[in-house]
């Protein structure tokens, strides 16, 4: 079955003021709204055009150009969280893509997404998502579930500008890492995470095999499709 783009959202940052437990105001700025865009959108080398993140340091730049995520997944949210309103865009992606998910779809990959004129894409590391989606929903522990579920939608570099749109084809041209899924790539990270949480650093653990996960780390941040920035999270971890 060929892969689709469902839709295609942008959104621009915005001041939001929710109420902390305290009772108190509590003023942010994100981005993470993004809204359907109908027509064909320019991708350029850096983003969708309409499109910005608030936070620069940990969203956006070339290597995080485009943001996908599964639409298969939303059916699964609604049901999960009781919330019949979760529709594409309310995990702030760029892309709601039919027929991919992080089991299908690995780092380095190379999609053209439309026509002729439109966009070659590569794939360069996994959403890690934050705060601001838990807050964005309205599920104080959607993090969490995005992490356990290894939900967590993936990013994209540009190779080509061009046009995109909901409607049009997603072709996988090249796949140079078939063994580093979004998925496997996760678990590396979370595994890294984990072990640093419960010793301070990256030693010894009962039911963590630690020379395996550092094995599998090390080659991953050897993976030069991956972005720079998780190559160096990898590298910092003990990689």
């Amino acid at each position: 079955m060929t892969a689709r783009v469902l839709s295609v959202q942008t959104g621009q940052p915005r001041e939001v003021l929710t109420q902390a437990d305290d009772g108190r105001g509590l003023a942010w700025t994100s981005a993470i709204w993004k809204t359907p865009v109908s027509g064909r959108v320019w991708l350029g080398e850096e983003h969708l055009d309409g499109d910005a993140q608030a936070d620069l340091v940990h969203h956006g730049g070339p290597h995080r150009a485009v943001l996908w995520y599964g639409a298969g997944h939303y059916p699964q949210w609604r049901a999960e969280l009781g919330l019949a309103e979760l529709d594409c865009g309310w995990f702030g992606e760029n892309l709601t893509v039919t027929d991919l998910d992080e089991a299908t779809v690995c780092i380095g990959d190379v999609y053209r997404i439309g026509g002729p004129d439109g966009a070659v894409v590569q794939v360069s590391q996994p959403r890690s998502p934050c705060w601001k989606l838990a807050r964005r929903v309205g599920v104080p522990d959607l993090v969490a579930r995005v992490e356990s579920t290894f939900r967590s939608g993936w990013y994209a570099r540009v190779l080509q500008p061009g046009w995109v749109a909901a409607g049009d084809a997603v072709e996988r041209l090249e796949r140079p890492c078939p063994e580093w899924t979004i998925h496997r790539a996760h678990e590396v990270h979370l595994g890294l995470r984990v072990l640093k949480r419960r010793r301070g650093d990256v030693t010894e653990s009962a039911d963590v095999d630690v020379n395996a996960l550092l094995a599998a780390a090390k080659a991953l941040a050897a993976c030069p499709y991956l972005s720079p920035d998780w190559q160096r999270m990898l590298s910092s971890a003990g990689a």
